[in-house]
Formats: C-alpha cells, sequence, structure tokens
C-alpha cells in the first residue's frame, strides 16, 4: 500500500505540469483546469523544469495550487505530450504533491 502511495503522489505532480503547460498555452482563459488557474499551473513549473539542475523547490504558491487542485483530474494529464514542449520532467512533477505534504488519489 505504501508503494501505491508512493507512486500516485508523482503521478498528480506530473499531471499537475502537464495542466501548466497546457495553461501556458491559452493564458487568455481564465477558466481552471482541475481547480488550477493559468497563474496557479506556472507557478510549480520551476519546480518541474527538466533543463534546471537541481530543480527548484516549489513555493508556498505552487503547494498552496496544489492544495486546492483536483489531484485526481490531474493524474489524467500525466501522459500528456505538452510536458516536454513545456520543458516538464515528468519524474519531477510527480514529485510535487509529496514534497508539499500532499496525499495523491490512490488510482493516479
Amino acid at each position: 500500500m505504501a508503494a501505491s502511495s508512493s507512486k500516485a503522489l508523482p503521478v498528480a505532480a506530473a499531471a499537475v505540469a502537464i495542466l501548466l503547460v497546457m495553461a501556458a498555452a491559452a493564458p487568455a482563459a481564465e477558466a481552471a483546469v482541475c481547480g488550477m488557474s493559468n497563474e496557479q499551473f506556472m507557478s510549480c513549473q520551476p519546480a518541474a523544469a527538466k533543463t534546471t539542475d537541481p530543480p527548484a523547490p516549489p513555493t508556498k504558491a505552487c503547494c498552496d495550487a496544489l492544495g486546492g487542485a483536483d489531484l485526481g483530474c490531474l493524474c489524467g494529464y500525466k501522459t500528456s505530450p505538452w510536458m516536454n514542449l513545456y520543458n516538464i520532467d515528468p519524474e519531477r512533477a510527480m514529485e510535487l504533491p509529496a514534497k508539499c505534504g500532499l496525499a495523491t488519489p490512490p488510482n493516479c
């Protein structure tokens, strides 16, 4: 059960990163995706960027955004092609919820 839970957190983070990308592609849209605005998605991008070594830790704004997001919804974006397009490392993105002290849905 612990292994399943640890895998779920990273998947949710990857989904968040994907949504960051989607939100960046449509900055004029104010509608939330999985409960996160474009600004909230972008607050998490530095912590999931694949070209930064080591990655930045998630900011309070990022963690607050993830805390209000629908992580189950975000899990649906974990394999999106948007990840590479917006310099998002899926593994780093999947670590964000855990780094923020958040629980991830069990089937993520």
